[in-house]
């Protein structure tokens, strides 16, 4: 076994395979936005976090754009850039804020562990493909799991947290299925910088209005980090980690390891915010991670993607 750069090896060839290093990076990154977005809404309320946070990941990334000087996208992908950014720059971050400020960390990804299913789903639907029966048990059983956990959970009904939730789901499921299909043109990184830049001249304001309504409320030190962290890491950042894994190990091997985001965010959740995680969350959260495992096993084995195709996270 030697050490060649960052990679160790063993007789010639990484250990654990090209991209992994990158993929797990990223889920590790969206593992904490929760928890993270919990810590910041206290204080900042969901309009600064929710669509705040895009603002400084837009300074970012329109950064890394001119430093690389990339292409400016087509009228035709600047359309589609625009699902893109109602999906994962507005619609995911509002939704998901706003149901955040009653449901804990831990609900909250149970829940939003459907999002790599829902995208699945839109993807096929935008595709046209004819998955096997199998694909749609198991998107069922998903939502049938999330549903329950949500009504017993809300005393016989679903919460309106559960319904920002789920909103969230299936908004972040448009963007990211437009966006995976349109990362093939234009390469993973890119796709999430353009639609923040894009995104600028209507969310600036906005978040200036929320700042004015809602001014910070004595934000300790864990609101700052909170609010840096989903706008650099959550917005940015973690999608460069993600996108990079993508390309370098294929989706069918990198996309795997999202299914242990729901589990990383469980314990982040208790491990940073205190928050008490019972048996029925933990195997509430297992069963949704089941059902999208088989989602994805089923929609590759149907139809199989390029190994360069890119899927979005959350």
């Amino acid at each position: 076994m030697t050490v060649n750069g960052s990679a160790t090896r063993l007789k010639g060839r990484p250990i654990l395979g090209p991209g992994v290093g990158w993929g797990a990076l990223g889920v590790v990154a969206f593992s904490l936005t929760f928890p993270a977005t919990r810590a910041a809404l206290p204080a900042f309320g969901p309009v600064t976090v929710g669509l705040g946070r895009a603002v400084l990941a837009a300074v970012l990334a329109a950064a890394c754009l001119a430093l690389t000087r990339s292409r400016l996208p087509t009228a035709g992908q600047v359309r589609r850039l625009g699902l893109v950014s109602i999906g994962v720059v507005v619609g995911f971050p509002i939704c998901s804020s706003l149901a955040l400020r009653d449901a804990t960390a831990a609900h909250a990804a149970v829940l939003t562990g459907l999002l790599p299913a829902a995208t699945a789903v839109v993807a096929v639907l935008r595709a046209g493909e004819r998955p096997p029966r199998m694909f749609w048990g198991a998107c069922a059983l998903g939502v049938v799991t999330v549903v329950v956990f949500a009504a017993v959970q809300g005393g016989g009904q679903l919460r309106v947290e559960d319904l920002w939730l789920l909103a969230a789901v299936a908004l972040g499921a448009l963007g990211y299925a437009e966006g995976g299909a349109l990362a093939r043109e234009l390469g993973g990184w890119r796709v999430i910088s353009w639609a923040l830049v894009l995104s600028l001249p209507v969310l600036l304001p906005v978040a200036l209005a929320g700042l004015v309504s809602h001014p910070p409320q004595s934000p300790t030190a864990g609101a700052w980090v909170g609010l840096l962290y989903v706008s650099a890491i959550s917005m940015f950042a973690g999608f460069y980690a993600w996108y990079r894994g993508l390309a370098e190990g294929g989706i069918a091997k990198i996309s795997q390891l999202q299914l242990a985001q729901p589990v990383l965010t469980l314990g982040w959740s208790a491990l940073l915010l205190g928050e008490q995680v019972d048996a029925g969350t933990i195997l509430a959260g297992l069963a949704v991670v089941a059902a999208v495992g088989l989602t994805q096993r089923t929609r590759r084995s149907a139809t199989p993607l390029p190994s360069g195709a890119i899927s979005e996270p959350t």
